[in-house]
């Protein structure tokens, strides 16, 4: 006769290696699912630290159209005057030839436009597009830093976006308000092209200025 021997796993032994995979499987679903969370999480983080130049375009919006007086030619005249702003600050940064100083000229500009304002001399646009031809007389006299073609440009878009400017400015509120609008949109376009060739200025003042100006140009036409 043959003896037949059965093997006895011990219970507690059964249990501990049951309650490990339990353990290994609830513990990889667990952490799957925290992971898969804190990274849905990071998500609007991520996005807002990338596009910040926008969210702070739509939120400076925001704020300049809320506080206006409400009527249509003291808000058209506003944008007006701020208009020839614009294309200035590409004239001038275009000819420092340094993107890296795009910002601080902004806030030179700012600076200068404030100054303007509470002088009764001369109107604030006529006064910047005066800096603008100035600064441009001066590059077609000494040179430019990224060569005659490019210099044409910017000259054609000062020359452009003031002239919309001025005769926005002078004409009946009703008709003036589609062109300064006409100034804000396309001078968007203008910051659009820029930031996509990373050409004059900073990219992040691209995207800036790009939003600001078409939710300007939005705001004349359908919220005005």
């Amino acid at each position: 006769m043959t003896a037949t021997h059965t093997t006895t796993v011990p219970q507690a032994t059964t249990d501990a290696m049951t309650s490990g995979k339990g353990s290994s499987t609830g513990s990889g679903t667990g952490s799957g699912t925290g992971s898969g969370t804190a990274l849905n999480g990071r998500r609007p983080v991520e996005m807002l630290k990338r596009r910040w130049p926008t969210a702070l375009a739509v939120a400076l919006v925001i704020l300049t159209t809320a506080g206006g007086s409400g009527e249509p030619a003291d808000t058209v005249g506003a944008f007006g005057d701020a208009l020839p702003l614009l294309p200035l600050l590409y004239v001038i940064i275009h000819q420092i030839g340094k993107p890296r100083v795009t910002w601080p000229v902004l806030g030179a500009g700012v600076a200068v436009m404030v100054a303007l304002r509470a002088q009764d001399v001369v109107s604030q646009p006529v006064a910047l597009v005066a800096i603008a031809l100035a600064v441009l007389a001066r590059g077609a006299v000494r040179g430019t830093p990224h060569g005659r073609a490019s210099f044409g440009v910017q000259a054609a878009g000062a020359f452009a976006f003031g002239a919309l400017a001025l005769v926005g400015l002078a004409v009946d509120p009703d008709l003036g308000r589609y062109l300064v609008a006409a100034g804000w949109f396309f001078h968007g376009v203008w910051d659009f092209v820029h930031l996509r060739l990373d050409k004059v200025v900073a990219r992040s003042f691209a995207e800036w200025c790009g939003v600001v100006d078409v939710l300007v140009a939005v705001h004349l036409l359908f919220l005005l």
